[in-house]
């Protein structure tokens, strides 16, 4: 594990899910809140309309919080629908003339570590009419349509989440270096499943530690490298 970072060399990008209207309840809600009181930047947007989602509203609005973030390393803290609606922003950075995602490995000027917490699965996608737009097979062509890329990208999900049980795809495009880390236990990562806090998750995001589950510690969690992405997520 690495040193804890100083506040300027990191800043920080929040983002909810369906919903969700950022209650202070919600582990997003902690995390933003310990970040910002040790002097982080942190941008945690109240997206548009959040139980009656746009796509292009969403990709607008994250794009634009996108752009407040000064530091050399951006981090993107997302959850549930805000995993698709980050990952189909990323391909509208450079119109935007923002900072390019690094592919990984390349240590570029500029770079985002993203972790994808709980994204939806192909079926409730297809089924749940108000978001149904979200999947990647739904959105509109983009110049940069070979996919997202990142210093790193982390997906965390779980056993037992309502929204994808584990033995389905996620509804995720194909993300270079994706690694997997499926937790046991832990539901949709919310505050049914006890997410109020996650202290775990604010030592991924200052100091580059594994996380580590808010419920039981994680036993038997299971990692997988991207060349194993396909198991957990299938590429379009």
């Amino acid at each position: 594990m690495s040193s804890v970072m100083k506040s300027y060399d990191l800043s920080f990008l929040i983002l909810h899910g369906w919903q969700n209207r950022r209650p202070p309840g919600h582990w997003q809600y902690w995390l933003a809140g310990e970040l910002a009181n040790s002097g982080y930047p942190v941008e945690y947007p109240q997206l548009p309309e959040p139980d009656h989602p746009e796509l292009e509203d969403w990709t607008a609005a994250i794009v634009k919080a996108a752009g407040r973030l000064e530091t050399r390393e951006r981090v993107v803290v997302c959850h549930s629908l805000g995993c698709l609606a980050w990952l189909h922003a990323t391909t509208l950075l450079d119109a935007a003339g923002l900072p390019a995602l690094s592919p990984p490995g390349t240590g570029g000027d500029a770079g985002y570590r993203v972790v994808l917490v709980a994204p939806p699965g192909r079926t409730f996608l297809r089924e749940t009419s108000e978001i149904a737009r979200f999947a990647p097979e739904m959105w509109p062509k983009t110049p940069n349509s070979s996919g997202p890329s990142a210093i790193e990208t982390l997906l965390v999900r779980s056993d037992g989440d309502p929204y994808c049980p584990v033995s389905e795809d996620l509804a995720l495009p194909r993300v270079p270096g994706l690694r997997t880390r499926v937790v046991p236990g832990q539901g949709h990562f919310d505050m049914n499943a006890g997410y109020g806090s996650w202290p775990g998750m604010l030592a991924w995001c200052t100091g580059r530690s594994e996380i580590v589950a808010r419920r039981g510690e994680a036993d038997g969690a299971a990692e997988a490298d991207g060349a194993l992405q396909a198991a957990a997520a299938q590429a379009l």
